[in-house]
């Protein structure tokens, strides 16, 4: 049975609110933050409704199971997911429950670490218009979604409010340091390498996905989420193809959907019909079963 959909837990916190984003919202524990990851779902920069139930627990079970998977490649931010010991904090653990995270407070480092593995999205349209992505000069004749003969790291800049900014690497040392963002390249090509062929084993192509990192006691350490569909690219080994725009496994209904309508993508679009929900949720329960083989 499909639990209710979750728009806020501000009722269901006893805790400070430090910040809301279009699908997280943090709470302020003192030592630690806590995450809850609400049913909001966001498209071309809108917050959408209906919320999408099951979305933020399914989310937050598949982070936790990926920061526990690449533990041993990397330190991550991780204290513990267990609703209970929230104590009263938490005022309805059974609608907390699998959505919260307890993490230690890491200084964000503002890049959003993006790893490539296939050329699709914006590496596309980036490479159609100049033959390169994030100055990185790429070989003529390549074809939409074909596979780079490595994988290639482009940062963006963050941006909280708005579309993040593609830069260079070297835009990104002269924003961080040389040292730092080759750090964080490793780091980051290392972890896409280690799920890319985890994923491959279970019929599934990780086309791309981003990570975020943080200092904390001077070490770089994982945070935020990680190889979920709201921050990586899944596509179904079956579906895959050159020259075509892949359904990938994630929120694709919802942006098809709203392909397909009069929209104008500058005002709050109308609530999204019962069926598109209920695809996106069978979407997200798909990816979730297909990479943790668990209910």
């Amino acid at each position: 049975m499909t639990s209710p959909a979750v728009s806020t837990a501000v009722e269901l916190i006893d805790a400070p609110l430090l910040y809301k984003g279009k699908v997280r919202e943090l709470y302020d524990l003192g030592e630690h933050t806590l995450i809850v990851v609400t049913d909001r779902i966001s498209a071309f920069d809108y917050v959408l409704e209906p919320a999408v139930p099951e979305k933020g627990n399914i989310l937050n079970r598949l982070s936790a199971f990926w920061f526990d998977q690449t533990r041993e490649l990397m330190d991550n931010h991780v204290v513990h997911t267990d609703v209970e010991r929230l104590g009263p904090i938490a005022k309805d653990k059974t609608l907390l429950k699998d959505r919260i995270m307890v993490v230690r407070k890491a200084k964000r480092i503002d890049i959003e670490c993006v790893v490539r593995g296939y050329i699709t999205g914006g590496g596309w349209k980036q490479y159609q218009a100049s033959g390169e992505v994030n100055g990185i000069k790429l070989p003529e004749g390549m074809r939409k979604n074909e596979a780079f003969p490595e994988p290639i790291f482009t940062p963006a800049a963050k941006n909280d409010v708005g579309h993040d900014e593609d830069i260079s690497m070297d835009e990104m040392k002269a924003m961080i340091g040389q040292e730092l963002a080759l750090e964080l390249q490793e780091k980051s090509l290392k972890l896409y390498g280690f799920a890319r062929d985890y994923c491959a084993e279970r019929g599934i192509i990780l086309a791309d996905c981003k990570f975020e990192f943080g200092i904390l006691d001077g070490r770089v350490i994982l945070i935020d989420e990680i190889f979920t569909p709201d921050c990586s690219r899944f596509w179904a080994k079956e579906k895959y193809a050159l020259d075509i725009e892949i359904d990938s496994m994630d929120k694709q209904p919802v942006r098809t959907y709203l392909a397909s309508t009069t929209w104008d993508q500058n005002s709050q679009p109308d609530p999204l019909p019962a069926e598109v929900v209920e695809e996106t949720t069978r979407r997200y329960q798909d990816i979730y079963h297909r990479l943790t083989e668990r209910a």
